[in-house]
């Protein structure tokens, strides 16, 4: 009887059983593979999409800080022509003295801050230390920043102003 158990039907029918459920299993695999696929690729899309939202943004971030500095320039170049105006209208006292106003504030600020400066290179030599020592550290690049400001404003402007070139 254990031989008919054995050797006929019922090995049979399980390895038969088995062969039956194994494309089932493989296709349940399959489906679950398929679903975290779906799902990393929505992880992705979504991440995508918040990038193009935050350039999104940027960028209307980028044309409201156009349009103001627009305006601010506009509001700028509308005081200036009303002062050139006025000014025109008062006669011209009143011309000379609003023309000389930027460059006296120029000589007074330029011989403010020389003097300054100067004054602490004494005092840094009169405690002690080497005029090599104490030029550089009183001479930075915010002081040549300044120098340079100076003077393209007063001569390189000017040059290419008269050029035609500002």
């Amino acid at each position: 009887m254990i031989e008919t158990i054995l050797g006929g039907g019922v090995i049979g029918s399980l390895i038969g059983g088995a062969f039956r459920l194994a494309p089932e299993v493989l296709k349940w695999l399959d489906r679950k593979n398929e679903r975290s696929h779906e799902l990393a690729m929505f992880d992705r899309q979504c991440q995508l999409e918040q990038a193009r939202g935050a350039q999104k943004l940027a960028e209307i971030g980028a044309e409201r800080d156009m349009a103001i500095d627009s305006g601010v320039i506009g509001a700028f170049q509308t005081a200036l022509q009303q002062q050139t105006e006025m000014v025109k209208a008062a006669g011209g006292r009143v011309a000379s003295l609003s023309a000389s106003v930027r460059p006296v504030m120029t000589y007074y600020l330029l011989l403010l801050y020389g003097a300054v400066k100067a004054a602490s290179v004494v005092l840094a030599l009169d405690a002690g230390d080497s005029i090599a020592h104490v030029l550089p550290k009183h001479w930075t690049a915010d002081d040549m920043a300044l120098l340079c400001g100076v003077v393209n404003y007063w001569i390189m402007d000017r040059t290419l102003a008269k050029r035609g070139l500002a």
